[in-house]
């Protein structure tokens, strides 16, 4: 490794000169206190107008797609939506392997995000074209494209998640950047969430109205993901990465930061409760509160709080540090899917009220495992004098996609279980009550019992931060003590 690249104290601070801060192009570097141009944070942030609607449009309806509308038996939808997915586990630690050798060999990450955003939008829109097929051969169509799609999508996802720790080194700047990418994910999450089920359900739940609403959000992955691409042209460089040789020495380097595997498991089993809960939303939308549409004001009332409330969780994570704040959030939306189990037999406000709760958590739930993953990219950097971000992102996005993959074949398997009734568009079918009982259940207890799993990977984390093995400075007493004095050369890095 060129030991240029490795991290060190930093130097007297200069004063910066006219420009200095936007630099020609993506080899420029930045120290520590280097101010980010306002266009590369914003821009940046467009890109999460990508990975909030793929993170959700999938999510909320394929599986009720092929169910309901294309006639596909729960199982055999649980595993078309589940195996292309599941494939990221592969996929992301390798392109996560080749954008670190690209980097760590002078070369950009920002061809990697061209390439996946000229893929991903046609590949989207093909998903929902289905020819006019049924059950077995309608599933394999919406596989083979959708494992495609997610393969354009992991193109793009790694090394845009890696990019905000190589851009600056400065913690400040970092929280800018991912205050940036959060906002535009909660508008990107906001605006699919309600506009796709809206486009698909506009026609009768027929393929014509979900083939519409495929044009439209691939115009929409299209707009953020080609946004991102050329605004960060001018994004300078703090640190250049480096590759390890196999996916066996990447997860070795997992194993030697436990920090980092508690969190990336903490992230893993709260996204996976995040997947079960919005694959059963369409569900409890059509066969609790007795309307397909009810799906949009529900989801409406979910992520509205998001940009409301983001900058309370900012705060209470610069207070009392990012994990407390996370666990609180745990909390919040452990109670509120609760909550929400009770809807078939109080009123349908209590319904509305505990999803509009999960929202106020889902916000927190999205911004602050970012910031911890920051923090702890940056704290190996310093433990280990190398630059192994992408390695690290790479297998962080790879968990996150098989979470939000096994959410929808989880919740495929609580329909079998529950004898649900598939169908084909226009057809209506009487659920057996039990089935009824398991969507809701589904949709409230199971997602409840998985986020206090996570908070037990969450427990683990701070312990592992607590007895410094990654995160320096972040748990409750240091961030006091931070207030009360500058920071160190260490933890300004």
């Amino acid at each position: 490794m060129d030991q240029t690249t490795a991290p060190g104290p930093p130097g007297p601070r200069r004063p910066r000169a006219p420009g200095a801060a936007r630099g020609a192009g993506s080899g420029d570097t930045a120290g520590a206190g280097s101010g980010l141009p306002r266009t590369v944070r914003i821009g940046y942030g467009l890109g999460s107008l990508a990975t909030g609607t793929f993170g959700t449009v999938p999510g909320l309806i394929l599986l009720y797609y092929l169910t309901d509308v294309l006639a596909v038996p729960a199982v055999v939808a649980g595993a078309a939506v589940f195996v292309p997915k599941a494939w990221d586990v592969v996929i992301n630690p390798l392109v996560g392997a080749a954008a670190d050798r690209s980097r760590a060999q002078g070369g950009s990450r920002r061809p990697f995000l061209l390439a996946g955003a000229l893929t991903l939008p046609p590949l989207f829109a093909l998903l929902f074209v289905a020819p006019p097929w049924h059950g077995v051969g309608a599933a394999a169509y919406v596989a083979v494209f959708f494992l495609l799609a997610a393969t354009a999508y992991a193109v793009f996802q790694v090394p845009y998640v890696t990019m905000p720790a190589e851009m600056t080194e400065d913690p400040v700047e970092r929280g800018r950047v991912l205050g940036w990418r959060v906002g535009f994910l909660g508008v990107a999450i906001l605006l699919s969430g309600a506009l796709a089920p809206a486009l698909a359900h506009a026609g009768g739940d027929t393929p014509a109205g979900y083939r519409t609403m495929g044009v439209v959000v691939a115009v929409l992955l299209a707009a953020g993901m080609l946004g991102a691409w050329r605004a960060t042209r001018h994004a300078p460089v703090a640190a250049r990465g480096e590759t390890e040789a196999s996916l066996r020495a990447q997860l070795a380097a997992v194993r030697d930061d436990g920090a980092f595997a508690a969190l990336a498991g903490m992230w893993t089993i709260q996204a996976l409760a995040v997947g079960v809960m919005l694959a059963g939303v369409q569900y409890f939308a059509t066969y609790t509160l007795g309307s397909p549409s009810a799906v949009t004001p529900l989801f409406a009332c979910m992520i509205a709080p998001l940009a409301l409330v983001m900058p309370l969780w900012n705060r209470l994570a610069r207070t009392h540090g990012a994990a407390h704040a996370q666990r609180c959030a745990s909390w919040l939306f452990t109670g509120a899917a609760v909550l929400l189990s009770g809807t078939p037999y109080t009123h349908v406000a209590v319904g509305y009220t505990a999803v509009a709760l999960v929202g106020v958590a889902y916000a927190g739930l999205q911004l602050l495992p970012l910031t911890m993953l920051a923090q702890t990219l940056s704290a190996d950097a310093s433990r280990t004098g190398r630059r192994r971000a992408a390695t690290f992102t790479g297998l962080w996005t790879a968990a996150e996609t098989l979470a939000m993959a096994l959410g929808p074949a989880l919740f495929a398997l609580v329909l079998a279980v529950t004898g649900f009734r598939s169908s084909g568009a226009g057809e209506e079918v009487a659920q057996p009550p039990v089935a009824r009982a398991g969507i809701t259940a589904g949709t409230s207890l199971l997602p409840a019992l998985l986020s206090l799993v996570a908070l037990r990977l969450l427990r683990r984390y701070r312990r592992e931060s607590e007895a410094g093995a990654a995160v320096p400075g972040t748990g409750p007493d240091a961030l006091r003590a931070r207030r009360r004095r500058p920071c160190t050369e260490t933890e300004r890095n």
